[in-house]
């Protein structure tokens, strides 16, 4: 199913998530640099360009692309009563065919965290994906120690599912990562997550 990038909008009683256009440099740039701090431990290591205006158009292109191939869903998150730029969640590696399941990442700016919006984000768009994308599976790993992380996902009805070693470079280094998923017709019953 392909979807017109121009028509993708999630509305949530806090916030509006479309994906980002042109104009959202500035916010962005100045959102990621105020929470570097916050979201460098947790993410791939940032390229010297990272908050150019260049690798920012860039982002926006592959964001066209990438919905209208139906190969990723990336949307900025604005808090509804007046527009400011919270953080962002992408679905990618979609997968059709027999798997119709999609990895979930998302960041939101260190000023709006342990707010509920995060949750309210994730909720909304594993909606998305079950309703309106069809699928079956969405995916989501983190750090182990990364509590908050963690909770949102358990909060936001992911189950643990394991461990995989070495599966991202973030800040530079390999990192083994604890392994969540979301079904659309989960019959699992709750589960406690395993010691990592």
């Amino acid at each position: 199913m392909l979807l017109n990038r121009r028509k993708v909008r999630i509305d949530t009683e806090r916030m509006i998530m479309r994906p980002p256009v042109h104009s959202d440099f500035r916010n962005w740039a100045e959102l990621r640099s105020a929470s570097a701090e916050f979201l460098v431990p947790w993410e791939p290591a940032w390229a010297p360009t990272h908050l150019s205006r260049k690798s920012f158009t860039n982002r926006v292109y592959w964001a066209q692309r990438s919905i209208g191939t139906d190969n990723a869903l990336p949307l900025f998150l604005f808090r509804r009563n007046d527009d400011v730029l919270l953080g962002a969640i992408t679905l990618d590696n979609i997968r059709r065919g027999p798997a119709q399941a999609g990895t979930l990442g998302y960041w939101i700016g260190e000023t709006f965290a342990r707010q509920g919006f995060m949750r309210e984000a994730i909720e909304a768009v594993v909606h998305h994906a079950f309703h309106r994308m069809e699928l079956s599976r969405v995916e989501a790993a983190c750090l182990p120690e990364n509590i908050a992380s963690r909770g949102v996902l358990e909060k936001s009805g992911f189950k643990y599912e394991g461990v995989a070693q070495s599966y991202l470079q973030i800040n530079g280094r390999w990192r083994t990562h604890v392994l969540y998923a979301a079904l659309r017709n989960d019959r699992r019953g709750r589960t406690l997550a395993g010691q990592a």
